[in-house]
């Protein structure tokens, strides 16, 4: 059949369904706390350190909240992106592909961050360790998504990863 053509329509796989991003007061409240500890950690340790270990323990006490805080700065600068086919950090680091999430925990008791929800994926799926404070974490199976996110944000991208669930396993 020459002169024949056939187009498939494809929706978006791209299309970003739903954005989870750190709200500015708490991004802003948790570097200056986490900032404000390092730099009193290592000022104590100049000024009334009882001895050269403690001065020690200070000081890197004092430089692992500083690096810290600087981690957070960066996680939280960016946002958590929600497609058909994957949930993926702005940043193009993929946390989960949808096809592998097996159950969402929202619940009360469960252990998720906060303001968040919790992913579990089908066995032998689970990711490399992964942490961005104050945004997500990876361990295994297990991916925590929230911290200092406002609560409607991950409410409706949980809601958005269950609905694509639901209607995935009919």
């Amino acid at each position: 059949m020459k002169g024949f053509a056939m187009t498939l329509e494809f929706p978006d796989n791209d299309e970003v369904l739903a954005t989870v991003r750190a709200a500015a007061g708490r991004r802003y409240t948790g570097l200056l706390s986490l900032g404000f500890l390092g730099l009193f950690l290592v000022y104590m340790a100049f000024t009334s350190a009882p001895g050269f270990g403690w001065q020690v323990v200070l000081l890197v006490l004092g430089a692992g909240a500083i690096w810290m805080a600087d981690r957070m700065r960066r996680a939280t600068s960016n946002a958590i992106e929600l497609t058909a086919t994957i949930l993926r950090d702005s940043d193009g680091t993929v946390i989960a592909r949808i096809e592998d999430i097996e159950h969402i925990d929202r619940g009360v008791f469960a252990f998720k961050p906060s303001n968040g929800f919790l992913l579990r994926t089908k066995a032998g799926t689970g990711g490399t360790r992964e942490w961005r404070p104050g945004l997500w974490w990876r361990m295994g199976r297990r991916i925590g998504i929230g911290g200092m996110t406002p609560g409607r944000q991950t409410k409706y991208m949980a809601e958005a990863i269950a609905t694509i669930i639901a209607t995935r396993d009919m």
